[in-house]
């Protein structure tokens, strides 16, 4: 497949690593030299300086013989220009475009980005993504990382084995025998750096981390047995009033039973949230003030979220507040080198926008019936929900039967609407969607398994 990928920022480089390291032909353009120099000297790809928007700059880079346009760049209007003329010029099949603005993004006006207008295939709006993720850590504090899958009926979650977990040192093959509520499949396990697919033999060992698969209605219930009472918050301090911060302001107020209060420096943007929200009570002050945390009730605060568009303020602001008495710290980290520094220095939780998106666009890249995707770990794992066809080899067969990669691990399906967590003895139905784990080395074997055949047709 030949991509073109206009925008050489962080959520470029990493697409374009991603798509290299799985051998596609990959073209970045940016009109910045230097990050133009920085991704040709780091990857396998081919590099254009120049406005992605341009059609001289787009046919340079192949557009002609493209597959797909990714429009990643700081400016909503390049990405715009970028994928109408990728249409009307070059008729590259699939377009898709990272769009900030909330403007373009209002439902009124929902008929802009349609084929008889702006083609653009695919719409990434970052601020949504990342505040749907920000409210789903919320709503069960006690996992570091939660993703729906098929429509909502299946999470996958992310949990850290406590020392006192009552599961460790027990193999998985007798842990439903003990624990018969807990109605979970482990489809992987992070111990220090390494992620691994589990087997019937293996125990579980205090500091890994866990991703299992279940009905979202049981997933509360599973966090509890794992030893996990964390209460959900009813008291939030949100640190950042840009859009964001008010998306997941506007999306806490319908909860009804929470007291909100925000902080922003900024004062006509402070002003600005106070006019767009309702419930919320919005500070105009610094973040790293501890006197301005003090007034917003940080003390009494189960979690303080950190969101504004600096990663130093955030996690200076988020270690202040934890200081200061709040129970748990979630912060926007976009710098992937400062992730690994949120565990040390107290904070419970962190999002990153890279992450959430290049999850997004590879949903679009993988053939096959897939319907969503989640990357794990920078790309070690990924989580896939697909729809199994006809033709599928999984189809009609006991899985004991089904020859499976030895990397993926099949964590539930979805038939009329019901979760069913499988066992050797499951057999999947064309239509069923399945929701699964696939190691790195196995995600191309899982495109194989739900590709469209001929024999389909």
């Amino acid at each position: 497949m030949r991509v073109i990928i206009c925008g050489a920022g962080r959520v470029g480089y990493g697409i374009a690593a991603r798509l290299a390291q799985e051998k596609f032909d990959v073209t970045v353009i940016d009109q910045k030299k230097e990050l133009v120099r920085g991704v040709t000297e780091r990857i396998d790809v081919r590099g254009i300086v120049g406005n992605g928007s341009y059609p001289d700059i787009l046919a340079a880079a192949g557009a002609r013989e493209a597959d797909m346009m990714i429009a990643v760049t700081h400016s909503d209007e390049v990405n715009i220009v970028a994928a109408q003329i990728a249409h009307s010029v070059f008729d590259v099949p699939t377009k898709i475009a990272r769009i900030r603005a909330q403007s373009y993004l209002d439902t009124k006006y929902a008929d802009i980005f349609s084929r008889a207008h702006i083609p653009i295939d695919v719409i990434i709006s970052p601020e949504q993504e990342v505040a749907e993720a920000v409210l789903q850590k919320l709503s069960t504090p006690g996992a570091f990382e939660i993703k729906a899958f098929a429509d909502g009926l299946v999470w996958a979650v992310g949990v850290r084995m406590a020392d006192d977990c009552p599961v460790l040192n027990t193999p998985l093959k007798h842990v439903a025998e003990l624990f018969p509520e807990l109605e979970i499949t482990i489809v992987g396990i992070q111990r220090k750096n390494t992620l691994f697919r589990p087997h019937a033999d293996d125990q579980l060992e205090a500091g890994d981390n866990i991703y299992f698969v279940a009905d979202r209605h049981k997933v509360e219930r599973a966090l509890q047995i794992l030893g996990d009472s964390t209460l959900k918050a009813r008291r939030v301090i949100l640190v950042g009033g840009g859009n964001i911060g008010l998306h997941v302001a506007r999306s806490l107020e319908t909860l009804g039973s929470m007291k909100i209060r925000m902080i922003e420096a900024n004062p006509e943007r402070a002003s600005f949230a106070a006019e767009q929200l309702e419930r919320t009570v919005v500070l105009q002050g610094d973040g790293l003030d501890s006197e301005i945390l003090k007034e917003a009730g940080v003390a009494e605060a189960e979690t303080v979220v950190t969101l504004t568009n600096n990663d130093q303020i955030n996690l200076l602001s988020a270690v202040i507040a934890k200081r200061e008495g709040a129970r748990r710290a979630m912060s926007l980290v976009n710098n992937p080198d400062y992730a690994s520094l949120t565990r040390a220095v107290g904070i419970d939780r962190y999002v990153d926008p890279r992450a959430t998106t290049i999850s997004t666009i590879l949903q679009h890249v993988r053939r096959g019936r897939i319907k969503g995707v989640f990357s794990l770990l920078d790309g070690q794992a990924e989580l896939i929900d697909a729809v199994a066809l006809d033709t599928s080899t999984l189809v009609g067969e006991p899985l004991r039967t089904v020859s499976l990669p030895s990397g993926v691990v099949i964590g539930a399906l979805v038939r009329a609407g019901k979760v069913l967590l499988p066992n050797a003895e499951t057999i999947v139905n064309a239509g069923d969607r399945v929701v699964l784990l696939a190691l790195r080395e196995n995600v191309k074997d899982v495109e194989q398994m739900f590709r469209v055949s001929l024999e389909y047709f």
